[in-house]
């Protein structure tokens, strides 16, 4: 039997998964009972609201990246200068969503999720020194529809591991047809040099099958590399604070 076109990719996934074990397991008749349109719409209709609210996420990430953007617009036209070199954005994926409702003990409930987890929807801006993450952080809590929830300086205290970023968690309004409704966000500001640190650490950090003493010495490394980064920033704060 055809699946209906409006099915989302996912739903297609979980009944073609389905679809392998009664083909291994069942009869064709079992099979076609459960590829029937009452099996479909059940299966659409309990993930509705999930990717209802997923969707939300996403459009209130809209919100943070176009206050941003206007931000750096301003700036270009007033001091001819973008404090802003990229915009990253991203939704937390079911599977590391998954993960922490685990880790953490959360109902599997929408409410407790949005309720408990704060980093569902999540904005990186990189930026060229370290004032301008503490300037953009600034002018952004100013704005009236933004609400600080929690703030995190690894900057003036980075990690152990030498990981550096200033965290916000905020609430944004996202207008939607009939309502307005506030959304949670993590906004991470970091410097050129602490991206490119934290991309390269993530990357080694989920390398496998290291032993004890190698991973050891590999974050003194990271450590040492991470100080040695900071140590740029500030100097090329400098030269900039001299032009």
């Amino acid at each position: 039997m055809c699946m209906k076109e409006n099915y989302t990719l996912e739903e297609r996934r979980i009944v073609m998964e389905i679809k392998e074990i009664l083909q291994n397991q069942e009869s064709q008749a079992a099979m076609k009972q459960l590829m029937s349109d009452e099996i479909m719409n059940l299966i659409h209709e309990n993930m509705k609201p999930r990717d209802t609210i997923m969707a939300y996420y996403r459009c209130a990430i809209m919100e943070v990246e176009t206050k941003f953007k206007v931000l750096n617009e301003q700036f270009s036209l007033e001091y001819d200068r973008n404090p802003i070199e990229s915009i990253k954005s991203r939704t937390k994926s079911m599977e590391s969503l998954a993960k922490k409702i685990r880790d953490r003990n959360i109902p599997s409930s929408l409410e407790a999720i949005e309720e408990n987890i704060n980093d569902i929807a999540g904005v990186r801006v990189i930026c060229s020194f370290c004032e301008d993450i503490y300037m953009l952080a600034n002018c952004l809590l100013k704005q009236d529809d933004i609400t600080l929830i929690e703030i995190k300086d690894y900057i003036k205290k980075p990690k152990p591991n030498g990981y550096r970023s200033l965290h916000l968690i905020i609430s944004v309004p996202i207008f939607l047809k009939d309502e307005k409704r506030d959304m949670k966000v993590e906004v991470q500001l970091r410097t050129i040099a602490m991206d490119f640190w934290a991309s390269l650490e993530h990357k080694i950090r989920y390398k496998k099958n290291l032993s004890e003493d190698l991973q050891k010495e590999l974050a003194e490394e990271l450590l040492y590399c991470a100080n040695q980064s900071a140590e740029l920033d500030m100097k090329m704060q400098k030269i900039r604070n001299k032009i």
